[in-house]
């Protein structure tokens, strides 16, 4: 059995953690192991998945050390176990636990690093209950007593904890990001334990693309990536690293190397016990699905990102929109937005907002979001939110008829979608800076930005995309004149600014009937069936007033 220990011991040094808990496992069937093994089977278990095992075997070494008076190190165990459990969405015994290392380390009155760990559940449960002010202040005390006691657990924690309370006070961002690098230092250095070096991993790449800092989430995710890769065994962090690789994949335009993440994130997520980012696996397949046209299975995965408790938008409302559903489209990311308190998922709401309020006609509605979009980019100040802002803006300005003005901004959006080496991000722009060019009369150079939106697109495989380009770059499209009277195109600006039937005909002096007819031959000529669908047609081919 001595030998099975040591085995287990050196796997455990090695970070070979499946050999490691199979070892310790047995040796523990034979003759009880000791409270630093069990420490070590504990965190073996909660590495591979074991979660039964971790638990009882942390609440062992408990039992032990209080038997024994040793309250420092029976608090530490039960701070563990209630780590363990509050991941685990246990929150009750996790409190207990949490408590019950309190009264230990209250009535023993001793200075010890435990109580940096004490500090790190208080800031935790401030910091979720919406209280970053108090989180903060107790997060630094952990730090200060990590350091004080070379405990780098307890100080790392704290680091991580300390640079998320910043950001959600907004006071100081810079501060907060400096505090989640640092964590990320002794992460990297192999300075913490491995079950700390996940979850900061996981938080601190969680948090960059919270505040769209696509960057550090870029760097950290091939971090994960590697940390994870030289440790084959891992449970609680490789579905989670793949869903973040998948979404920095699908970023930098690598889309079939994403697809395989994200499949390879669903079906590890998926695995008993369902694991809480399932559906942000689920999410992030039906993403890439609908941006390569297969539309069908997007709308499934979509479906079930939302039985699995993840929100399906705003990308089920862009799949609605390109689909040619532009009322459904528009019904579906009003109630997304209205029901969105959450900042960080905000942003992406409210640019699709503004992209299908735009292809509504509803312009006011999409100045609205162009303007919320302002806000958030002067709160955050990452160049991601810029360019949303940017594209936003420039869409809303060609929609109310100043194609000079949306022209510079739309160029603005395209150069910083570049410099983020995002092509996806970057073609959607060329599409309308094409718009654009042709409402200023550039036919030549609305010709030649629609042709590198669609090279772009067709390397990408974005299927559905390059079917628009091809349907603005074919001749009848291209030359509205070839299919639309002059007073039919004058009809169709107006109806594109959401006036009605009336209001048209009084201001072009015709009767309400007159208005109607051109409105018919209007919709065969463009084979569309509803007012929306034509304000549509307009807008994608500067037909706007």
């Amino acid at each position: 059995m001595a030998e099975q220990i040591a085995e287990g011991r050196r796997s455990f040094e090695r970070q070979r953690w499946r050999d490691a808990y199979d070892q310790l496992r047995s040796a523990d069937h034979t003759d009880p192991l000791g409270v630093d093994d069990l420490e070590r089977l504990a965190v073996a278990a909660y590495l591979v998945g074991e979660r039964d095992d971790c638990t009882s075997a942390w609440t062992r070494a408990f039992a032990i050390c209080e038997r024994n008076g040793e309250a420092p190190a029976a608090a530490r165990h039960a701070l563990w176990l209630a780590f363990v459990l509050f991941l685990e969405n246990e929150l009750a015994p996790a409190s207990g636990w949490t408590a019950r290392a309190r009264h230990l380390l209250d009535d023993s009155e001793e200075d010890c690093a435990a109580q940096g760990f004490l500090m790190v559940h208080a800031a935790i449960g401030h910091l979720f209950g919406g209280d970053p002010g108090s989180a903060l202040l107790e997060f630094t005390t952990a730090i200060d007593i990590g350091v004080r006691f070379g405990d780098r657990d307890a100080e790392t924690l704290g680091r991580f904890g300390r640079g998320q309370a910043l950001l959600m006070l907004g006071t100081d961002d810079n501060g907060g990001v400096s505090s989640l690098d640092e964590a990320m230092v002794a992460v990297i250095a192999a300075e913490v334990s491995p079950i700390v070096a996940g979850l900061v991993y996981c938080g601190v790449i969680e948090t960059c693309h919270l505040i769209y800092d696509i960057r550090r989430a870029q760097e950290w995710t091939a971090a994960l990536s590697r940390w994870c890769d030289s440790q084959p065994d891992l449970v609680p962090y490789r579905g989670q690293c793949l869903v973040h690789r998948a979404e920095i994949m699908q970023f930098h335009g690598s889309w079939p190397d994403a697809v395989g993440e994200a499949e390879r994130a669903v079906e590890q997520l998926s695995r008993p016990p369902v694991h809480p980012a399932v559906g942000d696996a689920f999410y992030r397949l039906a993403e890439l699905r609908r941006l390569r046209g297969d539309l069908g299975t997007a709308e499934e995965m979509y479906t079930q990102a939302s039985e699995c408790g993840r929100q399906p938008q705003p990308g089920l409302a862009l799949l609605r929109l390109a689909q040619g559903r532009v009322d459904a489209a528009a019904s579906a990311i009003r109630r997304a937005l209205e029901e969105s308190v959450d900042r960080s998922q905000r942003a992406q709401l409210v640019c699709a907002y503004v992209e299908i309020m735009v292809a509504a006609g509803e312009v006011e509605a999409a100045k609205t979001g162009a303007f919320e979009l302002r806000q958030l980019a002067g709160e955050l100040d990452a160049p991601a939110l810029r360019a949303m802002r940017a594209f936003a803006e420039g869409s809303v300005n060609l929609a109310e008829g100043q194609p000079s003005d949306a022209l510079s901004q739309l160029r603005a959006a395209w150069q910083i979608w570049r410099e983020l080496q995002a092509p996806y991000e970057a073609a959607r722009v060329r599409i309308v800076i094409g718009q654009a060019c042709r409402t200023l009369g550039d036919e030549e150079g609305t010709v030649l930005e629609w042709r590198a939106a669609k090279r772009a697109f067709r390397e990408l495989g974005a299927v559905t995309d390059v079917r628009r380009v091809e349907r603005l770059l074919s001749a009848d499209t291209l030359d509205p004149g070839g299919q639309l009277t002059g007073r039919e195109r004058e009809v169709l600006a107006l109806v594109a600014t959401g006036m009605t039937n009336r209001a048209i005909a009084s201001e072009l002096v015709i009767s309400e009937r007159t208005v109607a007819r051109h409105l018919a031959n209007i919709f065969t000529k463009l084979g569309v069936s509803s007012r929306a669908a034509a304000t549509a047609f307009a807008y994608e081919q500067g037909l706007t007033r």
